[in-house]
């Protein structure tokens, strides 16, 4: 299921996961990590299940699921590298467990020494966040730890505990299962709007912020708030071109969303 070039190293190593989420905030974030970190893209994901797509950029076909490696400074334990994960596509929800355990076997055999998963929710009733806001603060952010230290580094990097609630997709299923296997991940979700009535609005500002927390891990991501966005917006113009050539098909009404509650 997971293809890796064989001369990846990926011991020790930093992943970040970047799954499709509200507002294709995950999207923006991986393709900001890509391009800032200088990732090179070392592999993927095959599996008959998969929507019957490939991703075209600069004229390059590229699978859906996607690995990527390199080796930014990193102010994490144990960590000299980073392996990122990326995708446009929404998974079939019978291939969701499958793959986070093929994910999860992958990250055990190679060594990884941190996971990140990187996902938004929707917006609450009562939120008083959209994606015009100029709000830098972190009320919009919430994170999810599946030890005591993932959740000593989510509070040093001052992004709040979620406390009660259900996390759905890869995220939820990704970290329920590296809670089982003791496996050392966090997930850092950032409040969206991105979704309106049928159609969808990249948030690139819910990007930003979640950017912005990793610049405590990642020095090499850090820029000024202004430069930040402009980076994000011009990101979100990629991505709603891409999403444009219907990467993702209609899909079946009868199934519910996948999203965070609480």
């Amino acid at each position: 299921m997971v293809e890796v070039d064989e001369g990846v190293n990926s011991s020790g190593a930093l992943l970040v996961s970047c799954f499709p989420s509200v507002g294709f905030v995950s999207s923006i974030v991986a393709h900001f990590l890509v391009e800032k970190l200088e990732l090179e893209l070392v592999g993927g994901v095959r599996h008959p299940k998969l929507p019957p797509v490939c991703l075209v950029q600069e004229g390059k076909p590229l699978p859906p699921i996607r690995f990527y490696a390199g080796e930014p400074i990193c102010n994490m334990d144990q960590c000299d590298k980073v392996v990122l994960i990326a995708s446009e596509i929404q998974i079939p929800p019978e291939l969701i467990l499958p793959l986070s355990t093929g994910l999860i076997d992958w990250i055990v055999s190679s060594g990884v020494s941190s996971t990140i998963l990187v996902d938004s929710f929707a917006h609450g009733i009562d939120s008083s966040h959209s994606i015009f806001d100029d709000d830098e603060g972190m009320e919009s952010m919430l994170g999810i730890g599946s030890n005591d230290s993932s959740h000593d580094l989510l509070k040093g990097i001052g992004v709040p505990l979620l406390k009660q609630g259900l996390v759905g997709g890869m995220t939820g299923v990704m970290m329920g299962e590296c809670r089982r296997r003791r496996i050392d991940a966090l997930a850092i979700l950032a409040e969206s709007d991105g979704e309106i009535g049928q159609g969808v609005i990249p948030d690139a500002r819910a990007a930003a912020r979640i950017i912005g927390c990793m610049d405590g891990l990642l020095p090499a991501v850090h820029l000024d708030p202004e430069p930040l966005m402009e980076e994000a917006q011009r990101i979100e113009g990629q991505i709603r071109e891409m999403m444009a050539v219907h990467l993702n098909p209609p899909q079946d009404s009868s199934i519910a969303p996948t999203g965070m509650y609480g």
